[in-house]
């Protein structure tokens, strides 16, 4: 099958940017395939080791060597609803490997936070980098070369990611990621706002507030708005990593144990003892990586994805950059119309079609890499299935139609959304950032105001509360980036702009800080680099000057005379309030040492 040229453009510019890198890479994986399961050539204490803590059946088999064994790695915890599921997914795994005639074993657990928890709170300043911390763990959890396959079990905002560049470091074992799915749909995320608003301006109080918080976020399962962890289930489809529509059936229903079940036997499948090895290195390539962004801008997903996208890449020896993202976004046809880009949630999504509807139109618009590897095996039409059960509770897979349930949700591409996907970076005097232009109507694409400097979030939310934003301005949120105090999301920042937004006022925001991947309405140029900290010129502006933020021409600048402007100092500020207590002094390391926002915000040195 053929790819649209600019597709293949693109790609083959990221394979020759990446051959210093992928080339020793590869070349690693297949040393490690050549010497196969490293269990057979662990000592005889080693192994005890490794099985001493397992059923008889299972150290017999483990002691043979002949069968092979998944290593379970788990973000479960009771902080994410969304992780809630898996409480009791190792127990089912471990049964169903019994049942083939193989092994199952937890090979360890990662951290998981829940940025709902901590949004505006001095953890969400650990947020990001729990994501390399959660790359480690998996490396950790897998360093016991005890496997021949792994799954991971992890859904959330930096799980997935995390998961992923640990993982894709053990480049020679298949992996496949199993979700658990949403949450039941709750209130509309427009009442939730709409609330959130009314609780801004002081119009209700705390208990009405909760009240409708509690309504939206009420069960075990993802969150059912298209944010960072959904988009991270949308991409594990569209990498190859899922089974086919795995990624919004609900939890604890029949068809989502099947899928469970589906996904440990093809495991067991895809290992170096069949003649459909699948591991992971070969998976996810440069082509995976195209076929993600083109999922990420055909679906509106959070751009929080421009962050963690180039870190997993690298951690495969792929070298992406947000130029890749906006060329992409302007030939990709924006298809679905989700939270925050529209009033669907994620269970309407995938009533109207979901994300193998997404794939199969975008593969007719030779849009996407057929040809690539997946842990399904059938390349990417492959993913253009719908799992169901038929009368006798048996799995199974059918193809989607040309025709969407619900084209309010998904469209054909035909009939897009909008002609692009709405990612598109900024770049002039101040440096350079993304802004997501989606989920903003297109009046808003371009701000040109007044500087409001503010070094947090907090200090914005009080001149809203003491009235003193008023007239047109553009917020800029600075000393918010990695190396600053961690690139916190800035979400809370929404609901007062939105408010001044809805009566009348041009409000933008720029920062070298995070939004959340719920965030919209309002144009934001975010992860601005170099960050204030780095001496960026964001740390130049001071307030009353004019800035533009235009997402039609891709320009973020300062309109300050350039004599003046060359004169001017970085402002500095002192940031040691923001590294220690709620366990930021324990990440002083990550701070001096993480890259910048383009480079991936990683610490770990890839």
């Amino acid at each position: 099958m053929t790819i649209n040229s600019r597709i293949g453009e693109i790609t083959q510019r990221i394979v020759e940017r990446s051959k210093a890198t992928r080339s020793p890479y590869l070349e690693r994986m297949q040393n490690l395939i050549q010497k196969g399961p490293a269990r057979k050539r662990l000592g005889c204490a080693n192994l005890a080791h490794g099985f001493a803590g397992c059923g008889t059946t299972d150290k017999e088999r483990l002691a043979t060597g002949d069968v092979p064994n998944i290593g379970i790695v788990t973000a479960y915890n009771d902080m994410l609803s969304a992780h809630k599921p898996y409480e009791h997914y190792p127990e089912l795994i471990r049964e169903e490997a019994r049942r083939l005639g193989a092994v199952a074993e937890v090979a360890g657990g990662v951290p998981a936070m829940c940025d709902g928890v901590t949004q505006g709170e001095a953890g969400m300043e650990l947020s990001l980098f729990s994501r390399d911390v959660i790359a480690m763990g998996t490396g950790i959890a897998l360093s016991h070369q005890m496997f021949d396959a792994a799954v991971a079990l992890g859904i959330c905002d930096k799980i997935v990611p995390g998961l992923v560049i640990g993982a894709v470091t053990f480049s020679h074992l298949p992996t496949i990621f199993i979700p658990s799915g949403p949450m039941p749909t709750g209130i509309s995320n427009g009442e939730k706002n709409k609330v959130r608003e009314e609780f801004a301006q002081g119009k209700v109080g705390r208990d009405e507030m909760l009240a409708a918080e509690g309504k939206a976020y009420h069960s075990p399962g993802t969150c059912t708005f298209y944010g960072t962890a959904n988009t991270n289930q949308m991409l594990m489809e569209f990498m190859g990593l899922h089974l086919p529509g795995a990624s919004f059936v609900s939890p604890d229903s029949l068809l989502r144990e099947a899928l469970t079940r589906a996904a440990i036997q093809r495991a067991l499948q895809i290992t170096g003892k069949s003649e459909t090895f699948t591991p992971i290195g070969e998976v996810l390539d440069e082509r995976a990586f195209v076929n993600g962004i083109v999922g990420l801008n055909a679906t509106g997903g959070s751009t929080n994805l421009t962050i963690h996208l180039i870190a997993m890449a690298r951690a495969a020896g792929i070298i992406l950059n947000w130029d890749d993202f906006e060329d992409i976004a302007d030939i990709t046809p924006l298809l679905a119309r989700a939270y925050p880009n529209g009033i669907a949630d994620v269970n309407q999504f995938h009533a109207a079609g979901g994300v193998p509807y997404i794939i199969k139109q975008l593969l007719d618009e030779k849009l996407l890499h057929a040809d690539v590897k997946t842990v399904w095996g059938q390349g990417m039409a492959g993913q253009a299935q719908m799992p169901k059960l038929n009368e006798t509770g048996e799995l199974y897979f059918e193809p989607v139609s040309d025709t969407s349930n619900d084209e309010t949700v998904v469209r054909p591409s035909a009939n897009p959304f909008q002609p692009t996907g709405g990612l598109k970076v900024l770049a002039g005097n101040l440096g350079r950032s993304v802004i997501k232009t989606s989920a903003i109507s297109e009046d808003k694409h371009i701000i040109e105001a007044p500087a409001r400097v503010f070094n947090s979030q907090e200090e914005v939310q009080q001149a809203f509360k003491a009235g003193e934003l008023k007239d047109d301005f553009i917020a800029v949120v600075r000393f918010q980036g990695p190396k600053a105090n961690g690139m916190p999301e800035l979400h809370k920042l929404i609901p007062p702009l939105s408010v001044l937004q809805n009566l009348g006022q041009k409000v933008a925001l720029v920062t070298d800080g995070r939004m959340s991947g719920a965030s919209g309405k309002v144009p934001a140029a975010i992860h601005v680099t170099p960050e204030a900290v780095d001496g960026g010129a964001i740390a130049k502006i001071k307030d009353g000057d004019i800035i533009r933020v235009d997402a039609v021409s891709g320009k973020l600048e300062c309109h300050v005379d350039a004599t003046e402007w060359a004169k001017r100092q970085p402002a500095t500020r002192d940031l040691s309030a923001y590294h220690s207590g709620i366990g930021r002094e324990l990440f002083s390391t990550f701070r001096h040492v993480v890259g910048s926002a383009e480079d991936g915000a990683c610490a770990l040195g890839i």
